[in-house]
């Protein structure tokens, strides 16, 4: 099923504190046009730069997420990400007048109610989904962090945290249908130990931090003397310990598993750096900042290998093909033993696919060679030529014939021989004139090239 791209129906402002630099920020969450992405703007600085959410900008993962080019930088940047992921929005600016995101309650409440508020609308383009065909995974070695993603039919997340601690342990946390996100997940605030907090303060971060938007982890025992210091530090009123949830009481848990959850959402927040919805199932055990953001570059590298043209098409044999061999034969003349496509799966604006079962019944292999059959090469350049001469004469509702005047640059990575698929794609590499069609046919078997070849063709009345 086609879904198209959405926006926000009208722009919205949040306006809060930067968590560790403690800033007031401004953020305006703009509509923006189809295939923008989603997309930061300091107003702030001269020029006004824009940095995309995008995983290879990632510099910095300690305390957040933070994605930065040259002299700019953008911090805290998952909370909202994730609200736009879960709220099913594809293109999105955001202009800052400072260099981090509002942490607001610590969780991606705020953002979701606001967009929610603002309205969503769709747009004409259709949306692109990273759909995940094998089992990937990445793994930080040092800590033990590890996310795999596997094929499903909806974008799943399963997280399981674990610390050495005796109040936060082991928690587990699943979502299985996005549209579950704002009731589910988006309320869940970050969270943090006693020893981190004291750290942070220490080294003059958190400085936007309150203890409104954190859940505070009591992994030792303190004095009530101690919590009224840390009270003070953060100008809140006194607070005590939950004996039985071993929390400061400060906040009052809405899950049992509130903390796995914020980092399911932050799990969604950093995996939308790869730059493209995701259909597929996340395990992540142990995430963090740094292993999503290492997780997202993989992703995005997957997504850019596949949109490069030298991956092979996907090819489903239960699926009904465009045409068949009886479709085939009412557009090409060749018939047995020259006639070298079996069928055609995919036609779009500038390129086919085209599939050819090889037998060893194949008339050819019985002199090429009897004791080591091998598809001659020739046949696979008349093959991929074919597949050509159907994408120029399938449009076509005159009586027309393709004779190829040029072939040039082919190469032949490997031999193919009984059993193989061949998966042709052959691309327009420029607008059809005067008769003359140009194009440039890769050949594969699984995923691997087996050969390829330029052709220039002449359309002529049959």
């Amino acid at each position: 099923m086609t879904v198209k791209q959405k926006t926000l129906a009208a722009e919205f402002s949040l306006r809060g504190k930067g968590l560790h630099t403690s800033c007031n920020v401004n953020a305006v969450f703009k509509p923006a046009p189809e295939n923008f992405g989603v997309r930061f703007r300091r107003v702030d600085l001269e020029g006004q730069p824009i940095l995309e959410a995008d995983a290879s900008l990632v510099i910095d993962t300690s305390r957040g997420t933070v994605i930065g080019k040259k002299d700019v930088r953008i911090s805290t940047i998952e909370h909202a990400l994730a609200a736009i992921v879960g709220m099913d929005l594809d293109n999105v600016l955001i202009d800052l007048d400072a260099g981090e995101m509002p942490i607001l309650d610590g969780s991606a409440w705020l953002y979701t109610e606001a967009i929610e508020k603002a309205g969503i609308i769709e747009q004409n383009a259709e949306r692109e989904y990273l759909v995940i065909k094998e089992k990937l995974i990445y793994k930080d070695e040092r800590t033990g962090s590890e996310i795999i993603a596997l094929p499903d039919d909806e974008y799943r997340l399963n997280v399981m945290i674990s610390f050495n601690s005796s109040v936060l342990s082991n928690q587990f946390a699943s979502l299985d249908h996005l549209s579950d996100f704002k009731t589910q997940i988006a309320s869940c605030r970050t969270f943090v130990f006693l020893r981190e907090l004291e750290f942070l303060l220490q080294n003059n971060l958190v400085k936007g931090g309150d203890l409104d938007n954190a859940i505070v982890i009591m992994d030792r025992k303190v004095s009530q003397e101690e919590l009224d210091r840390l009270a003070d530090l953060f100008h809140h009123e006194r607070v005590e310990v939950q004996k039985d949830k071993g929390i400061l009481n400060n906040l009052d848990l809405q899950f049992d598993n509130e903390c796995a959850r914020h980092k399911l959402l932050d799990v969604i927040g950093d995996l939308s750096l790869a730059g493209s919805r995701i259909k597929g199932r996340i395990i992540a055990t142990k995430p963090g900042h740094a292993v999503n953001t290492e997780f997202a570059k993989l992703l995005r590298k997957e997504l850019q290998l596949r949109k490069s043209k030298t991956t092979a098409p996907e090819y489903d044999p239960e699926k009904e093909p465009l045409l068949d061999i009886n479709g085939i034969r009412r557009f090409l003349p060749h018939r047995f033993p020259f006639l070298l496509v079996d069928k055609i799966i995919e036609i779009a604006d500038d390129y086919i696919v085209g599939v050819k079962n090889v037998t060893v019944d194949e008339p050819f292999f019985q002199g090429h060679f009897p004791d080591n059959p091998v598809m001659p090469g020739v046949l696979i350049v008349e093959a991929m030529a074919q597949c050509g001469g159907l994408y120029v004469l399938h449009s076509r509702e005159e009586k027309y014939s393709t004779y190829f005047i040029k072939i040039d640059n082919v190469k032949f990575r490997r031999k193919v021989i009984p059993g193989d698929t061949l998966i042709f794609r052959i691309e327009l590499t420029t607008p059809i004139r005067r008769g003359i069609a140009n194009m440039k046919g890769l050949c594969f078997v699984g995923n691997k090239i087996v050969a390829e070849g330029e052709f220039m063709a002449q359309i002529v009345p049959a």
